[in-house]
């Protein structure tokens, strides 16, 4: 299993989704260009020190990070755009979940890139959950399911 963000605009978000993925043993794909610098304070802040222990690759375009993956494993997007229901899709170990950017989500050749779309059921005339809120529950979703979550030791 591993997380992939697409442009990711808000620093605090991905440090939060960084300190997640260090927390269940997940690697992230970073997709650029990010709305901020790396070493940002706010994501700094937000990822405290599990950044250390973060899995993290950084792919300077969409471009690049589809030629490195050679799409040999699914891509899964969490989109509001999307007809199924995050806990009515069957996950497997090696899937991919893709958040876009928190202004704009991802283009439409991403959205046409991808293997399959899941979406969280939300009150109506909601826009969005905060991205790192959201791959929050599909990620723990998709761990339960493919019983790759941590051990409680």
């Amino acid at each position: 299993m591993r997380i992939a963000l697409y442009q990711p605009d808000i620093p605090q978000n991905t440090g939060t989704i960084l300190r997640l993925a260090s927390c269940l043993g997940i690697s992230v794909d970073l997709i650029k260009p990010a709305g901020f610098v790396m070493d940002s304070k706010h994501l700094r802040r937000a990822g405290m020190d599990y950044l250390n222990h973060t899995s993290l690759l950084q792919h300077q375009s969409w471009n690049t990070y589809t030629e490195q993956i050679k799409k040999k494993d699914r891509i899964i997007l969490l989109t509001t755009k999307a007809k199924t229901n995050y806990v009515d899709f069957a996950y497997n170990c090696d899937d991919t979940l893709l958040v876009g950017s928190e202004s704009e989500g991802v283009p439409v050749h991403v959205h046409n890139f991808v293997d399959k779309k899941i979406r969280i059921p939300m009150q109506p005339h909601m826009r969005s959950l905060n991205v790192a809120v959201a791959i929050s529950m599909v990620l723990g979703e998709a761990l339960r399911q493919t019983n790759q979550l941590p051990d409680m030791k």
